[in-house]
C-alpha cells in the first residue's frame, strides 16, 4: 500500500541530461550499483501511437545475470523526469517515479511546486502504478488514461566498445570498427519506462528533457 505525504527531497544524487539519448555507466562510488545511479535516459515518440511520447530511465548498470535477481529499486530514491516546454532550461512539467512494496508509482506530469535541486512529492490518491517485473518474468505493463508504465530488469540497450574507446584515447587507434565489441553485452539494468500522451505536457511540441535521481 502506498503511503506518501508531501515529502521534500533535497539531495541531488545523479543527473543525466539528454536531447535524444545520454549514457553514464560508471559513477561515483556513493551511487554505483544503486537506484540513484542513472546509466541511460531515452525519450522518443511512441512507435505504436504517434500522439504519445516515451521516457525510459535505466539505473544500476553493469548487473551480471547472477546479480540481477537480487537487484531492487531503492524506496528512498525518487526518479524525476523533467520536461522543459519553452526552451528556458527550467522544468515546466515533471513525472515522479517512486517504488513502494514491489510496485512502481508514477505521479504526473504536473507543474512542480519547486524546481531545481529540491523536489516535493506531489502524491495523488490514484496514481498510475504497476507491479515491478521480476527477473526472467514476462513484462508487466500498467495502464491508466492512455498512459503505460513498466518497471523491472532489462538487458542493457546501450552499445559501447570500451576497448576501442581506450585505444583511441591512447593514440593506438584512429577510430572504431563496425560493428565493434559490445562491452555491455550480457549485463542488465533496472528500467522504468513510461508512455504518456503528448497533450498531457503542453508546449509547442518540441521539448527538452532530462532525468534526476534524488534521495530522501
Amino acid at each position: 500500500m502506498l503511503n506518501l505525504k508531501s515529502i521534500t527531497i533535497v539531495l541531488l544524487v545523479a543527473a543525466s541530461w539528454m536531447f535524444f539519448m545520454s549514457a553514464d555507466h560508471i559513477d561515483a562510488p556513493d551511487v554505483q550499483s544503486t537506484s540513484a545511479d542513472i546509466t541511460d535516459y531515452y525519450a522518443f515518440q511512441s512507435t505504436e501511437n504517434s500522439n504519445n511520447i516515451v521516457f525510459a530511465v535505466n539505473v544500476q548498470g553493469l548487473l551480471s545475470p547472477s546479480a540481477t535477481s537480487g537487484a531492487m529499486f531503492d524506496e528512498n530514491v525518487l526518479l524525476e523526469v523533467n520536461i522543459d516546454t519553452n526552451a528556458d532550461n527550467v522544468e515546466d512539467q515533471v513525472i515522479q517515479l517512486i517504488p513502494r512494496d514491489g510496485k512502481m508509482y508514477a505521479f504526473g506530469p504536473f507543474a512542480p511546486s519547486t524546481t531545481g535541486l529540491t523536489s516535493t512529492v506531489q502524491s495523488t490518491d490514484d496514481p498510475l502504478s504497476v507491479d515491478i517485473t521480476a527477473y526472467g518474468e514476462n513484462a508487466i505493463v500498467g495502464t491508466k488514461d492512455g498512459s503505460k508504465l513498466f518497471a523491472g530488469p532489462r538487458d542493457d540497450p546501450f552499445f559501447f566498445d570500451l576497448g576501442a574507446y581506450t585505444d583511441v584515447l591512447a593514440g593506438n587507434a584512429t577510430g572504431f570498427s563496425d560493428p565493434g565489441n559490445d562491452t555491455f553485452a550480457g549485463t542488465n539494468v533496472l528500467s522504468v519506462v513510461i508512455e504518456i500522451p503528448k497533450s498531457s505536457i503542453g508546449g509547442s511540441g518540441s521539448v527538452n528533457t532530462w532525468v534526476e535521481s534524488k534521495r530522501k
